[in-house]
Protein backbone atom coordinates (compact mmCIF):
# COMPACT_ATOMS: atom_id res chain seq x y z
CA UNK A 1 0.00 0.00 0.00
CA UNK A 2 1.35 3.41 -0.93
CA UNK A 3 1.42 5.63 2.16
CA UNK A 4 2.60 8.79 0.42
CA UNK A 5 -0.42 9.24 -1.80
CA UNK A 6 -2.40 12.43 -1.91
CA UNK A 7 -4.80 12.97 0.93
CA UNK A 8 -7.94 12.12 -1.06
CA UNK A 9 -6.36 8.80 -2.08
CA UNK A 10 -5.68 7.64 1.49
CA UNK A 11 -8.08 6.08 3.97
CA UNK A 12 -8.67 8.06 7.18
CA UNK A 13 -6.91 5.43 9.30
CA UNK A 14 -3.70 5.84 7.27
CA UNK A 15 -3.84 9.63 7.48
CA UNK A 16 -4.29 9.57 11.25
CA UNK A 17 -1.41 7.09 11.59
CA UNK A 18 0.83 9.37 9.51
CA UNK A 19 -0.20 12.36 11.60
CA UNK A 20 0.72 10.47 14.76
CA UNK A 21 4.09 9.51 13.27
CA UNK A 22 4.75 13.17 12.44
CA UNK A 23 3.80 14.07 15.99
CA UNK A 24 6.25 11.51 17.38
CA UNK A 25 9.02 12.80 15.07
CA UNK A 26 8.41 16.36 16.28
CA UNK A 27 8.50 15.20 19.93
CA UNK A 28 11.76 13.34 19.27
CA UNK A 29 13.31 16.37 17.54
CA UNK A 30 12.32 18.66 20.42
CA UNK A 31 13.60 16.11 22.94
CA UNK A 32 16.91 15.97 21.09
CA UNK A 33 17.05 19.76 21.10
CA UNK A 34 16.34 19.84 24.82
CA UNK A 35 19.05 17.26 25.41
CA UNK A 36 21.56 19.33 23.41
CA UNK A 37 20.54 22.45 25.30
CA UNK A 38 21.09 20.74 28.64
CA UNK A 39 24.40 19.40 27.41
CA UNK A 40 25.50 22.89 26.47
CA UNK A 41 24.28 24.13 29.83
CA UNK A 42 26.30 21.46 31.64
CA UNK A 43 29.33 22.03 29.42
CA UNK A 44 29.28 25.72 30.25
CA UNK A 45 29.10 24.88 33.92
CA UNK A 46 32.00 22.49 33.65
CA UNK A 47 34.03 25.12 31.84
CA UNK A 48 33.45 27.47 34.70
CA UNK A 49 34.63 24.83 37.14
CA UNK A 50 37.80 24.19 35.15
CA UNK A 51 39.29 27.25 36.80
CA UNK A 52 40.06 24.81 39.58
CA UNK A 53 42.00 21.62 39.10
CA UNK A 54 39.54 18.89 38.07
CA UNK A 55 41.55 16.37 40.15
CA UNK A 56 41.42 18.51 43.29
CA UNK A 57 40.77 16.55 46.50
CA UNK A 58 38.08 18.29 48.56
CA UNK A 59 38.09 16.20 51.77
CA UNK A 60 40.55 16.86 54.62
CA UNK A 61 41.22 13.16 55.21
CA UNK A 62 42.94 12.98 51.83
CA UNK A 63 45.70 15.35 53.11
CA UNK A 64 46.45 13.76 56.51
CA UNK A 65 49.52 11.82 55.35
CA UNK A 66 51.43 14.76 53.91
CA UNK A 67 49.60 18.08 54.42
CA UNK A 68 52.58 20.44 54.05
CA UNK A 69 53.89 19.27 50.67
CA UNK A 70 53.04 16.99 47.82
CA UNK A 71 51.14 17.33 44.55
CA UNK A 72 47.72 17.28 46.23
CA UNK A 73 48.59 20.17 48.48
CA UNK A 74 49.96 22.12 45.49
CA UNK A 75 46.66 21.66 43.62
CA UNK A 76 44.75 22.89 46.67
CA UNK A 77 46.91 25.98 46.99
CA UNK A 78 46.51 26.75 43.25
CA UNK A 79 42.78 26.72 43.83
CA UNK A 80 43.21 29.36 46.55
CA UNK A 81 42.46 26.87 49.29
CA UNK A 82 44.48 26.19 52.48
CA UNK A 83 44.83 23.80 55.44
CA UNK A 84 44.63 24.60 59.16
CA UNK A 85 45.96 22.32 61.88
CA UNK A 86 43.85 22.61 65.06
CA UNK A 87 44.69 21.39 68.54
CA UNK A 88 42.28 19.64 70.89
CA UNK A 89 40.74 22.97 71.89
CA UNK A 90 40.17 23.87 68.24
CA UNK A 91 42.82 26.61 68.25
CA UNK A 92 44.81 27.09 65.05
CA UNK A 93 48.33 25.74 65.54
CA UNK A 94 49.57 26.02 61.96
CA UNK A 95 48.34 27.26 58.55
CA UNK A 96 49.43 25.62 55.30
CA UNK A 97 48.86 28.00 52.40
CA UNK A 98 47.56 31.56 52.12
CA UNK A 99 44.92 32.05 54.81
CA UNK A 100 42.20 34.42 53.62
CA UNK A 101 40.05 34.81 56.75
CA UNK A 102 40.73 36.09 60.32
CA UNK A 103 39.67 33.01 62.26
CA UNK A 104 42.11 31.87 64.99
CA UNK A 105 39.93 29.35 66.83
CA UNK A 106 36.58 27.58 66.57
CA UNK A 107 33.94 26.37 68.96
CA UNK A 108 32.18 23.01 68.65
CA UNK A 109 28.92 24.64 67.59
CA UNK A 110 30.71 26.88 65.13
CA UNK A 111 32.43 23.94 63.45
CA UNK A 112 29.18 21.96 63.19
CA UNK A 113 27.54 24.95 61.52
CA UNK A 114 30.42 25.51 59.08
CA UNK A 115 30.60 21.85 58.12
CA UNK A 116 26.97 22.04 56.88
CA UNK A 117 28.46 23.95 53.91
CA UNK A 118 25.43 26.13 53.28
CA UNK A 119 25.43 27.99 49.95
CA UNK A 120 25.53 31.32 51.80
CA UNK A 121 28.97 30.50 53.22
CA UNK A 122 32.07 32.04 51.65
CA UNK A 123 34.15 28.87 51.98
CA UNK A 124 33.76 25.15 51.72
CA UNK A 125 34.89 23.25 54.88
CA UNK A 126 36.10 19.70 55.48
CA UNK A 127 37.42 18.44 58.86
CA UNK A 128 39.33 15.27 59.70
CA UNK A 129 41.13 14.09 62.88
CA UNK A 130 44.72 12.97 62.84
CA UNK A 131 44.96 9.26 63.34
CA UNK A 132 46.99 7.60 66.07
CA UNK A 133 46.55 6.83 69.78
CA UNK A 134 46.45 9.88 72.00
CA UNK A 135 46.23 12.30 69.03
CA UNK A 136 44.03 15.39 69.65
CA UNK A 137 44.89 17.44 66.54
CA UNK A 138 42.49 18.12 63.66
CA UNK A 139 43.06 19.04 60.00
CA UNK A 140 40.60 21.62 58.59
CA UNK A 141 40.38 22.19 54.78
CA UNK A 142 39.02 25.47 53.36
CA UNK A 143 38.28 26.30 49.69
CA UNK A 144 36.46 29.41 48.34
CA UNK A 145 32.87 28.52 47.33
CA UNK A 146 33.31 29.94 43.82
CA UNK A 147 35.92 27.22 43.20
CA UNK A 148 33.59 24.29 44.02
CA UNK A 149 29.97 23.21 43.64
CA UNK A 150 28.20 21.09 46.22
CA UNK A 151 25.33 18.72 45.46
CA UNK A 152 23.31 16.65 47.91
CA UNK A 153 21.72 14.72 44.94
CA UNK A 154 22.63 11.08 44.67
CA UNK A 155 23.38 11.65 40.97
CA UNK A 156 26.46 13.83 40.61
CA UNK A 157 25.51 14.77 37.05
CA UNK A 158 22.60 16.82 38.41
CA UNK A 159 24.93 19.09 40.24
CA UNK A 160 26.17 20.49 36.94
CA UNK A 161 22.78 21.97 35.92
CA UNK A 162 22.43 25.75 35.94
CA UNK A 163 18.71 25.24 36.77
CA UNK A 164 16.86 22.79 38.98
CA UNK A 165 15.57 19.48 37.69
CA UNK A 166 12.02 20.68 38.42
CA UNK A 167 12.57 23.59 36.05
CA UNK A 168 13.50 21.29 33.18
CA UNK A 169 10.56 18.95 33.95
CA UNK A 170 8.09 21.86 33.90
CA UNK A 171 9.47 23.20 30.64
CA UNK A 172 9.29 19.72 29.04
CA UNK A 173 5.73 19.20 30.29
CA UNK A 174 4.63 22.57 28.90
CA UNK A 175 6.19 21.87 25.51
CA UNK A 176 4.59 18.41 25.39
CA UNK A 177 1.21 19.88 26.37
CA UNK A 178 1.44 22.45 23.59
CA UNK A 179 2.34 19.72 21.09
CA UNK A 180 -0.60 17.55 22.20
CA UNK A 181 -3.02 20.50 21.90
CA UNK A 182 -1.73 21.40 18.44
CA UNK A 183 -1.88 17.77 17.30
CA UNK A 184 -5.41 17.31 18.68
CA UNK A 185 -6.59 20.53 17.02
CA UNK A 186 -5.05 19.47 13.70
CA UNK A 187 -6.72 16.03 13.79
CA UNK A 188 -10.07 17.48 14.88
CA UNK A 189 -9.94 20.11 12.13
CA UNK A 190 -9.10 17.48 9.52
CA UNK A 191 -12.19 15.47 10.52
CA UNK A 192 -14.56 18.36 11.22
CA UNK A 193 -13.91 20.33 8.03
CA UNK A 194 -15.37 17.75 5.58
CA UNK A 195 -18.12 16.87 8.07
CA UNK A 196 -19.09 20.54 8.22
CA UNK A 197 -19.32 20.66 4.42
CA UNK A 198 -21.53 17.55 4.38
CA UNK A 199 -23.70 18.93 7.21
CA UNK A 200 -24.23 22.22 5.36
CA UNK A 201 -25.25 20.24 2.26
CA UNK A 202 -27.78 18.28 4.32
CA UNK A 203 -29.24 21.52 5.70
CA UNK A 204 -29.68 22.80 2.15
CA UNK A 205 -31.42 19.55 1.20
CA UNK A 206 -33.75 19.84 4.22
CA UNK A 207 -34.70 23.33 3.06
CA UNK A 208 -35.69 21.90 -0.32
CA UNK A 209 -32.63 22.95 -2.34
CA UNK A 210 -32.32 19.62 -4.15
CA UNK A 211 -29.85 21.02 -6.66
CA UNK A 212 -27.23 21.21 -3.88
CA UNK A 213 -23.99 19.37 -4.59
CA UNK A 214 -20.90 19.22 -2.40
CA UNK A 215 -17.21 18.81 -3.10
CA UNK A 216 -14.92 17.41 -0.41
CA UNK A 217 -11.13 17.15 -0.71
CA UNK A 218 -10.31 14.77 2.12
CA UNK A 219 -9.65 11.11 2.81
CA UNK A 220 -11.40 8.31 0.93
CA UNK A 221 -14.16 7.87 3.52
CA UNK A 222 -15.20 11.52 3.31
CA UNK A 223 -15.05 11.56 -0.49
CA UNK A 224 -17.23 8.44 -0.57
CA UNK A 225 -19.71 10.20 1.74
CA UNK A 226 -19.72 13.21 -0.59
CA UNK A 227 -20.26 11.00 -3.64
CA UNK A 228 -23.11 9.20 -1.84
CA UNK A 229 -24.62 12.55 -0.88
CA UNK A 230 -24.44 13.81 -4.47
CA UNK A 231 -25.95 10.56 -5.76
CA UNK A 232 -28.75 10.85 -3.20
CA UNK A 233 -29.31 14.49 -4.22
CA UNK A 234 -29.47 13.45 -7.89
CA UNK A 235 -32.05 10.78 -7.11
CA UNK A 236 -34.14 13.12 -4.96
CA UNK A 237 -33.96 15.88 -7.56
CA UNK A 238 -34.94 13.52 -10.37
CA UNK A 239 -37.72 11.96 -8.29
CA UNK A 240 -39.04 15.37 -7.28
CA UNK A 241 -38.92 16.57 -10.86
CA UNK A 242 -40.61 13.40 -12.09
CA UNK A 243 -43.29 13.72 -9.40
CA UNK A 244 -43.91 17.34 -10.33
CA UNK A 245 -44.09 16.48 -14.02
CA UNK A 246 -46.38 13.55 -13.27
CA UNK A 247 -48.66 15.80 -11.25
CA UNK A 248 -48.68 18.40 -14.00
CA UNK A 249 -49.31 15.67 -16.56
CA UNK A 250 -52.12 14.30 -14.42
CA UNK A 251 -53.77 17.70 -14.13
CA UNK A 252 -53.34 18.31 -17.86
CA UNK A 253 -54.70 14.84 -18.57
CA UNK A 254 -57.78 15.49 -16.44
CA UNK A 255 -58.37 18.79 -18.21
CA UNK A 256 -57.98 17.16 -21.64
CA UNK A 257 -60.20 14.26 -20.60
CA UNK A 258 -62.86 16.67 -19.39
CA UNK A 259 -62.65 18.57 -22.68
CA UNK A 260 -62.77 15.42 -24.80
CA UNK A 261 -65.72 14.06 -22.83
CA UNK A 262 -67.61 17.34 -22.75
CA UNK A 263 -67.81 17.71 -26.55
CA UNK A 264 -69.42 14.33 -27.42
CA UNK A 265 -71.60 14.31 -24.26
CA UNK A 266 -72.92 17.75 -25.15
CA UNK A 267 -73.72 16.54 -28.68
CA UNK A 268 -75.46 13.44 -27.32
CA UNK A 269 -77.53 15.57 -24.94
CA UNK A 270 -78.52 17.96 -27.72
CA UNK A 271 -79.59 15.28 -30.19
CA UNK A 272 -81.35 13.24 -27.47
CA UNK A 273 -83.23 16.30 -26.22
CA UNK A 274 -84.40 17.15 -29.76
CA UNK A 275 -85.71 13.61 -30.20
CA UNK A 276 -87.28 13.54 -26.72
CA UNK A 277 -89.17 16.78 -27.28
CA UNK A 278 -90.41 15.61 -30.68
CA UNK A 279 -88.88 18.45 -32.61
CA UNK A 280 -87.65 16.07 -35.29
CA UNK A 281 -90.58 14.55 -37.20
CA UNK A 282 -88.73 13.42 -40.32
CA UNK A 283 -87.84 9.72 -40.02
CA UNK A 284 -84.62 10.05 -41.99
CA UNK A 285 -83.50 12.93 -39.81
CA UNK A 286 -84.41 10.99 -36.65
CA UNK A 287 -82.25 8.11 -37.87
CA UNK A 288 -79.42 10.53 -38.58
CA UNK A 289 -79.67 11.95 -35.03
CA UNK A 290 -79.67 8.44 -33.58
CA UNK A 291 -76.58 7.65 -35.66
CA UNK A 292 -74.87 10.75 -34.20
CA UNK A 293 -75.80 9.65 -30.69
CA UNK A 294 -74.44 6.14 -31.34
CA UNK A 295 -71.16 7.41 -32.82
CA UNK A 296 -70.58 9.93 -30.05
CA UNK A 297 -71.38 7.41 -27.32
CA UNK A 298 -68.96 4.96 -28.98
CA UNK A 299 -66.33 7.69 -28.98
CA UNK A 300 -66.94 8.31 -25.26
CA UNK A 301 -66.75 4.57 -24.56
CA UNK A 302 -63.49 4.26 -26.51
CA UNK A 303 -62.02 7.24 -24.69
CA UNK A 304 -62.91 5.78 -21.29
CA UNK A 305 -61.53 2.37 -22.30
CA UNK A 306 -58.25 3.91 -23.46
CA UNK A 307 -58.04 5.96 -20.28
CA UNK A 308 -58.53 2.84 -18.19
CA UNK A 309 -55.87 1.02 -20.19
CA UNK A 310 -53.42 3.88 -19.72
CA UNK A 311 -54.01 3.92 -15.97
CA UNK A 312 -53.75 0.14 -15.83
CA UNK A 313 -50.25 0.17 -17.36
CA UNK A 314 -49.10 2.50 -14.56
CA UNK A 315 -50.55 0.27 -11.84
CA UNK A 316 -48.02 -1.75 -9.76
CA UNK A 317 -50.50 -4.63 -9.78
CA UNK A 318 -50.28 -4.96 -13.55
CA UNK A 319 -48.95 -8.44 -14.36
CA UNK A 320 -46.71 -9.02 -17.34
CA UNK A 321 -46.68 -12.32 -19.24
CA UNK A 322 -43.17 -12.04 -20.57
CA UNK A 323 -41.53 -14.79 -22.58
CA UNK A 324 -39.40 -15.56 -25.63
CA UNK A 325 -41.74 -15.79 -28.62
CA UNK A 326 -41.25 -16.12 -32.35
CA UNK A 327 -41.76 -12.63 -33.73
CA UNK A 328 -42.32 -13.30 -37.46
CA UNK A 329 -45.50 -15.36 -37.09
CA UNK A 330 -46.71 -12.98 -34.37
CA UNK A 331 -46.58 -10.04 -36.83
CA UNK A 332 -48.18 -12.09 -39.58
CA UNK A 333 -51.20 -12.73 -37.34
CA UNK A 334 -51.58 -9.01 -36.58
CA UNK A 335 -51.35 -8.11 -40.29
CA UNK A 336 -53.94 -10.77 -41.10
CA UNK A 337 -56.34 -9.27 -38.54
CA UNK A 338 -55.78 -5.72 -39.87
CA UNK A 339 -55.62 -6.52 -43.60
CA UNK A 340 -59.30 -5.93 -44.23
CA UNK A 341 -59.10 -2.40 -42.82
CA UNK A 342 -55.89 -1.76 -44.76
CA UNK A 343 -57.64 -2.75 -48.01
CA UNK A 344 -60.69 -0.72 -47.12
CA UNK A 345 -58.49 2.39 -46.70
CA UNK A 346 -56.83 1.49 -50.05
CA UNK A 347 -53.34 1.49 -48.52
CA UNK A 348 -50.37 -0.26 -50.16
CA UNK A 349 -48.77 -2.70 -47.72
CA UNK A 350 -45.09 -3.69 -47.66
CA UNK A 351 -44.52 -6.47 -45.14
CA UNK A 352 -40.97 -7.77 -44.61
CA UNK A 353 -39.84 -10.39 -42.09
CA UNK A 354 -36.83 -12.78 -42.16
CA UNK A 355 -37.40 -16.25 -43.58
CA UNK A 356 -35.89 -17.93 -40.53
CA UNK A 357 -37.45 -17.86 -37.07
CA UNK A 358 -36.50 -14.90 -34.90
CA UNK A 359 -37.26 -14.61 -31.19
CA UNK A 360 -37.66 -11.70 -28.80
CA UNK A 361 -38.69 -11.15 -25.19
CA UNK A 362 -42.19 -9.63 -24.98
CA UNK A 363 -45.74 -9.93 -23.71
CA UNK A 364 -47.88 -10.96 -26.74
CA UNK A 365 -50.98 -9.09 -25.54
CA UNK A 366 -49.15 -5.83 -24.87
CA UNK A 367 -47.09 -5.93 -28.07
CA UNK A 368 -50.19 -6.63 -30.18
CA UNK A 369 -51.78 -3.47 -28.75
CA UNK A 370 -48.67 -1.45 -29.53
CA UNK A 371 -48.45 -2.62 -33.15
CA UNK A 372 -52.19 -2.34 -33.69
CA UNK A 373 -52.20 1.25 -32.29
CA UNK A 374 -49.44 2.29 -34.68
CA UNK A 375 -51.19 0.70 -37.67
CA UNK A 376 -54.49 2.31 -36.66
CA UNK A 377 -52.82 5.74 -36.40
CA UNK A 378 -51.36 5.36 -39.86
CA UNK A 379 -54.79 4.37 -41.27
CA UNK A 380 -56.59 7.15 -39.38
CA UNK A 381 -54.42 10.16 -40.19
CA UNK A 382 -53.29 9.42 -43.77
CA UNK A 383 -55.20 9.61 -47.06
CA UNK A 384 -56.04 6.63 -49.31
CA UNK A 385 -53.18 5.39 -51.44
CA UNK A 386 -50.57 5.83 -48.68
CA UNK A 387 -47.77 3.25 -48.65
CA UNK A 388 -47.56 1.40 -45.29
CA UNK A 389 -44.35 -0.49 -44.48
CA UNK A 390 -44.04 -3.02 -41.65
CA UNK A 391 -40.56 -4.56 -41.35
CA UNK A 392 -38.83 -6.79 -38.80
CA UNK A 393 -35.08 -6.05 -38.54
CA UNK A 394 -32.85 -8.40 -36.44
CA UNK A 395 -29.87 -6.74 -34.68
CA UNK A 396 -27.07 -8.02 -32.48
CA UNK A 397 -28.88 -7.80 -29.14
CA UNK A 398 -32.24 -6.34 -30.13
CA UNK A 399 -35.15 -6.92 -32.49
CA UNK A 400 -36.52 -3.82 -34.21
CA UNK A 401 -40.01 -3.48 -35.70
CA UNK A 402 -40.41 -0.51 -38.05
CA UNK A 403 -43.89 0.77 -38.90
CA UNK A 404 -43.57 3.53 -41.47
CA UNK A 405 -45.66 5.39 -44.05
CA UNK A 406 -45.22 8.09 -46.65
CA UNK A 407 -48.39 9.97 -45.68
CA UNK A 408 -48.93 13.48 -44.36
CA UNK A 409 -46.31 13.08 -41.63
CA UNK A 410 -46.27 14.55 -38.12
CA UNK A 411 -45.85 18.32 -37.60
CA UNK A 412 -42.47 19.30 -36.16
CA UNK A 413 -44.06 21.09 -33.21
CA UNK A 414 -45.76 17.84 -32.10
CA UNK A 415 -42.70 15.56 -32.26
CA UNK A 416 -41.37 16.44 -28.78
CA UNK A 417 -44.75 15.79 -27.07
CA UNK A 418 -46.16 13.16 -29.39
CA UNK A 419 -46.20 10.41 -26.75
CA UNK A 420 -47.91 12.58 -24.12
CA UNK A 421 -51.59 11.80 -23.47
CA UNK A 422 -54.19 13.69 -25.57
CA UNK A 423 -51.63 15.00 -28.06
CA UNK A 424 -53.12 15.17 -31.58
CA UNK A 425 -52.97 17.43 -34.55
CA UNK A 426 -55.63 20.14 -34.66
CA UNK A 427 -57.28 18.70 -37.76
CA UNK A 428 -57.27 15.20 -36.25
CA UNK A 429 -58.86 16.54 -33.07
CA UNK A 430 -61.82 17.92 -34.95
CA UNK A 431 -62.22 15.35 -37.71
CA UNK A 432 -60.73 11.95 -36.88
CA UNK A 433 -62.42 11.21 -33.62
CA UNK A 434 -59.16 9.86 -32.12
CA UNK A 435 -58.71 9.87 -28.36
CA UNK A 436 -55.09 11.10 -28.29
CA UNK A 437 -54.14 8.24 -25.95
CA UNK A 438 -53.00 5.58 -28.44
CA UNK A 439 -49.33 6.56 -28.58
CA UNK A 440 -49.14 7.19 -24.84
CA UNK A 441 -50.50 3.69 -24.21
CA UNK A 442 -48.14 2.21 -26.84
CA UNK A 443 -45.12 3.85 -25.17
CA UNK A 444 -46.13 2.69 -21.68
CA UNK A 445 -46.69 -0.89 -22.87
CA UNK A 446 -43.36 -1.00 -24.71
CA UNK A 447 -41.43 0.32 -21.71
CA UNK A 448 -43.14 -2.18 -19.40
CA UNK A 449 -41.68 -4.94 -21.58
CA UNK A 450 -38.19 -3.46 -21.30
CA UNK A 451 -38.26 -2.09 -24.85
CA UNK A 452 -38.27 1.33 -26.45
CA UNK A 453 -40.61 3.15 -28.82
CA UNK A 454 -39.37 6.15 -30.73
CA UNK A 455 -40.24 8.32 -33.67
CA UNK A 456 -37.31 8.36 -36.11
CA UNK A 457 -36.38 11.38 -38.20
CA UNK A 458 -38.20 11.45 -41.55
CA UNK A 459 -36.33 10.36 -44.68
CA UNK A 460 -37.84 8.79 -47.75
CA UNK A 461 -40.85 8.07 -45.53
CA UNK A 462 -42.53 10.89 -43.63
CA UNK A 463 -43.31 8.85 -40.51
CA UNK A 464 -41.18 6.00 -39.05
CA UNK A 465 -41.93 4.40 -35.67
CA UNK A 466 -39.32 2.01 -34.22
CA UNK A 467 -40.15 -0.63 -31.61
CA UNK A 468 -37.00 -2.13 -30.07
CA UNK A 469 -37.25 -5.34 -28.01
CA UNK A 470 -34.70 -7.44 -26.15
CA UNK A 471 -33.74 -10.76 -27.67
Amino acid sequence: MRLWRTRNQRPLQTSLALDFLRFLVIVLVISLGAYLFIQLDVTQKLKDYQLADPDLKVTASQYLNNPKSGPETEKLLRSRGWLEILDGSKLIKEVIGNKQDQMISYSEEQLYKLLENDRSQDYYYSLSRYPGPGSTDWLLLKIPRDRIDISINSYPFMSYFNHSVTFYILIGAMVLLVLVVVYSYSVARRILKPLKTINEGLKEMIQGNYSTRISVHAEQEFEQMAETFNYMADMIEKTTKATRLAEESKQRMMMDLSHDLKTPVTSIQGYAQALYEGRVEDVERQRKYLSYIHNKSSQVTKLIQNMMELLKTDSPDFLLKMGHHELGDFLREIIADSYGEIEQKRFTLQFQVPDQDVYALFDPELLSRVVYNLITNALTYNPPGTNLRIELIPQATRMVIEIADNGVGIPQELRSTLFDPFVRGDEARTASGGTGLGLAIALKNTERMGGTLELANPGKESTVFKISLQK
